[in-house]
């Protein structure tokens, strides 16, 4: 993608839907770093699912914790990975508590000290939590870079580094949501939807597919 395309690319999208945002539920910032951390290689819809039974139960890390394993794996066990989340999740009650007064930290090296945060997973939380202009590269966005041409890269950092480099400062905070919408909707895995896609014009994939 030429460097002259990006701005019309992310204006485009941001006129289509002016405040993005994840479609992860949450009320607080312990509950989104919770079901962020639940969402790995699982759906939001799932996670969804699963949270709105848990949260109403336990939405602190004490609560969580005064869970224990069995009860906390009893309200997610429908989420894949799920013992091994339940553990990770219990750890990192336990440092929030210890380490940070409960509260979720805003720095990226604190987050990922966190049993079961990883990059990904601390970039959601620092942009979407706190709104700083982090892209979390997850399989939507690293397809959506290299299919268009936006941000082409062999793994997810460097995709994450180059899209750091290229999305304008005016879209920075919200254009991850954009690309992961676009790539959950619109530029599918199997068969890119192009005939409706807003940003196709801007896009170096080609041929453009037709409706079938």
């Amino acid at each position: 993608m030429k460097q002259s395309d990006i701005e019309p690319f992310f204006a485009t999208l941001k006129a289509a839907n002016p405040q993005p945002n994840t479609e992860l539920e949450y009320t607080s910032v312990f509950e989104l770093l919770t079901a962020v951390l639940l969402s790995a290689q699982a759906t939001d819809v799932g996670v969804n699912k699963a949270t709105r039974k848990l949260f109403p139960v336990a939405n602190t890390p004490q609560a969580i914790l005064d869970l224990g394993l069995e009860g906390l794996e009893s309200y997610i066990r429908t989420i894949g990975l799920y013992h091994s989340k339940a553990k990770h999740l219990l750890e990192t009650c336990r440092m929030l508590i210890d380490r940070h007064g409960g509260k979720v930290p805003q720095t990226r090296e604190e987050l990922q000290a966190l049993p079961g945060v990883g990059r990904k997973t601390a970039n959601v939380v620092l942009n979407v939590a706190f709104g700083q202009p982090t892209m979390a590269v997850d399989t939507h966005i690293f397809r959506v870079s290299n299919r268009t041409g936006l941000a082409p890269g062999k793994d997810p950092l460097a995709v994450e580094l180059q899209l750091m480099k290229r999305v304008p400062d005016e879209y920075a905070v919200d254009s991850h949501h954009w690309l992961i919408l676009l790539g959950r909707y619109v530029c599918q895995a199997r068969k890119p939807r192009c005939w409706e896609c807003v940003v196709s014009k801007y896009c170096d994939f080609t041929p453009k597919t037709l409706p079938s």
